[in-house]
């Protein structure tokens, strides 16, 4: 269904005061969760009312406390940050398994974590 303008900002306004829950105006109003969400976010945008935003890689950054990698995140593209997180979730996987990867290639070198023979 459609809404106008005005009927939007009153969804938003009756699920951001608790008049209605949002999934009493999912089914009253025939619209989704993230429309409801976005009605929401509207109502408080018309009337000045802060937006919470989901975290962003650069807010993991300043909750880990490194302003470099901030930095070098946000100069990043989309692909290059895509190549980072795999990375970083590979690094992590060798790091449950023991070992870590030094260099790449050819030059490639499995370190141990521990002592226990990986073979």
């Amino acid at each position: 269904m459609k809404y106008t303008k005005e009927q939007r900002l009153d969804i938003g306004r009756r699920i951001y005061t608790r008049e209605i829950s949002k999934a009493d105006a999912m089914a009253q109003y025939e619209i989704s969760k993230s429309c409801a969400e976005g009605y929401v976010t509207d109502y408080k945008r018309a009337h000045g009312i802060p937006v919470k935003r989901h975290k962003s890689i650069s807010a993991v950054a300043i909750e880990s406390g490194s302003d470099e990698d901030m930095e070098s995140y946000q100069s990043m593209s989309k692909e290059e940050l895509i190549q980072a997180l795999i990375r970083s979730k590979a690094n992590e996987l060798r790091a449950k398994k023991g070992y870590e990867v030094k260099g790449g290639g050819q030059n490639k070198e499995f370190i141990s974590l521990n002592s226990k023979n990986l073979k």
